[in-house]
C-alpha cells in the first residue's frame, strides 16, 4: 500500500499498452488464423502453469502480443506473475523523445531491432532526471526536485514517492535507482549539491536514500566539499552509490572525479573525498551506468589544449580503483553524429550501451560482449526545426516488477 503522500496506479489490461510498430502491423489475417489453430492445440494439451512457463521464455513484446490472441492466453499473461519472476534479463529498450506541444516518443527494441510508437506513462514534460533498473524507471522533476516518480513503462504501473526531507532547491542534482531482482524491492538515491553563501569554493553535498520496503526515506548524509561540487551523474552498483563530482581548481586538468558511498554499511563512514578516483583523461562530460554489476563510464574526450572541446568518445570500466579502457568510438561513427555537442545522452544495461546526440534523432549502440559498434535503424521521430532537441534513456522491459 502506498504511504501518505504517495500515489499508485496499477496495471489493468494489456490493451492499455500503447505500443505500435512504426513500420507495419505484425498481424495479418492469415497469421491470426494460424495462431488460433495453434492456441487450440495448446488449450487441449498444456495446463496453465506450463503455458505460463513457455511464455516466460519469450521476449516481453511477444508475451504482450500473445495476450491478445485468445481469452485463455490473455488470462495466462495476466496471471503469470510468478512465471515472469523467473524470466532471464531482457535486452533493453531505448526510449527517444522530443517535445513540441506534448511528448512525442518512440521505443527501440534491441531484440527485434524495431522502433515502436510508445506512449510513456506519467511523462508530462521533457525535463527530467532519469534512472532505470530491472524493469523500473525513476524520474525526478527538473523544476520541482521533490517530485519523484517510479514506474514500470510496460505494465504502466507507477506511483509518486513522498517528498524527501529537507526539500530545499539545490544547484545541482543527480538520481540513481537500483532494483533487487530477488526481492523486487528498490532503492532510490537523490544527490544534491548547493553552493555555500560564504565561500564559493565550498559546496554542501547531500545524499538521501529511499527504500521501497519501508516506503520511507531512511538515510541522509551530508558533507562539505572543498573545490569540488556534485553534478547530474550517479549510479548504484553492487550496493555502492557512485557520483561524478567536478573540480573548481584551474590547475586540475582532469575536472571530473568519482566519489562513492556504501549504502548498507555498518562501519563508520569515511570522508567521500578521501576515496575519490580521478577520471582517466580530461572529459567534456561523463555518463555512469551499471552493466552486469560492473561500473562503466562513457565520456567525451576533451582536447589537450582545450579540454572543454570534444574530440572523441571513450568507454571505461572500473576495476577496483583503476579505470580500464574498453573501447574508443571509431572516427567514422563519431563523424556520423554530424556536429556532436560536448555533452550527449548515454545509458546502458546488460551488454548494450546507447549513445545519442541531443541535436539529432541518431542512436549508436555499442555491444560490450562483442566490442561492436552499430547504428540503430533510423528513428521515425522527425526533426522539424534547427534547434529542436532530442533526449532518451534505456530500460529493461519486464512484467513482474511494480512500483
Amino acid at each position: 500500500m502506498p504511504m501518505e503522500g504517495e500515489t499508485s496506479h496499477e496495471w489493468q489490461s494489456t490493451s492499455e499498452l500503447i505500443i505500435r510498430d512504426s513500420e507495419i502491423d505484425p498481424f495479418s489475417r492469415d497469421n491470426d488464423h494460424k495462431t488460433e489453430v495453434t492456441s487450440a492445440s495448446f488449450d487441449t494439451i498444456l495446463p496453465d502453469e506450463i503455458l505460463e512457463k513457455i511464455f516466460s521464455f519469450l521476449p516481453v513484446l511477444s508475451i504482450i502480443r500473445a495476450g491478445s490472441v485468445c481469452k485463455r492466453w490473455h488470462g495466462a499473461v495476466h496471471s503469470g506473475k510468478y512465471s515472469w519472476n523467473s524470466m532471464p534479463p531482457q535486452k533493453p529498450w531505448y526510449f527517444m523523445f522530443t517535445y513540441s506541444k506534448n511528448i512525442v516518443g518512440y521505443a527501440y527494441d534491441s531484440s527485434f531491432r524495431k522502433w515502436y510508437n510508445f506512449d510513456f506513462p506519467c511523462l508530462d514534460k521533457c525535463n527530467w532526471f532519469v534512472s532505470s533498473s530491472c524493469g523500473l524507471v525513476c524520474f525526478m522533476d527538473y523544476e520541482n526536485r521533490n517530485r519523484i516518480l517510479v514506474c514500470n513503462p510496460i505494465t504502466r504501473n507507477w506511483k509518486q514517492l513522498q517528498q524527501p526531507p529537507n526539500g530545499k532547491s539545490p544547484d545541482y542534482s543527480a538520481l540513481a535507482l537500483s532494483v533487487d531482482r530477488f526481492s523486487l524491492s528498490y532503492t532510490v538515491a537523490v544527490v544534491k549539491s548547493r553552493q555555500l553563501p560564504d565561500d564559493f569554493l565550498q559546496w554542501d553535498f547531500t545524499i538521501q536514500i529511499y527504500e521501497s520496503e519501508n516506503c520511507l526515506w531512511v538515510a541522509s548524509i551530508n558533507e562539505v566539499l572543498e573545490g569540488w561540487r556534485g553534478g547530474d551523474e550517479s549510479v548504484i552498483c553492487n550496493g555502492i552509490l557512485y557520483c561524478l563530482v567536478y573540480s573548481f581548481s584551474g590547475n586540475n586538468e582532469r575536472r571530473h572525479g568519482l566519489v562513492m558511498y556504501k549504502l548498507h554499511s555498518n562501519s563508520p563512514r569515511a570522508s567521500l573525498m578521501r576515496s575519490m578516483i580521478l577520471v582517466p583523461c580530461p572529459l567534456t562530460c561523463g555518463r555512469l551506468m551499471n552493466l552486469r554489476d560492473k561500473l562503466v563510464m562513457v565520456g567525451g574526450i576533451g582536447r589537450h589544449d582545450r579540454p572543454d572541446i570534444i574530440k572523441g568518445i571513450g568507454i571505461w570500466e572500473l576495476d577496483k580503483e583503476e579505470w580500464q579502457e574498453v573501447a574508443r568510438m571509431p572516427h567514422k561513427f563519431f563523424q556520423g553524429f554530424g556536429e556532436l555537442d560536448d555533452v550527449f545522452a548515454s545509458s546502458g544495461t546488460e551488454d548494450l550501451i546507447f549513445i545519442q546526440c541531443y541535436g539529432a534523432p541518431a542512436l549508436l549502440i555499442f555491444d560490450m560482449s562483442h566490442k561492436l559498434w552499430k547504428w540503430s535503424l533510423r528513428c521515425p521521430v522527425t526533426k522539424r526545426f534547427a534547434l529542436q532537441l532530442f533526449s532518451g534513456f534505456c530500460f529493461e522491459p519486464r512484467l513482474e516488477i511494480t512500483s
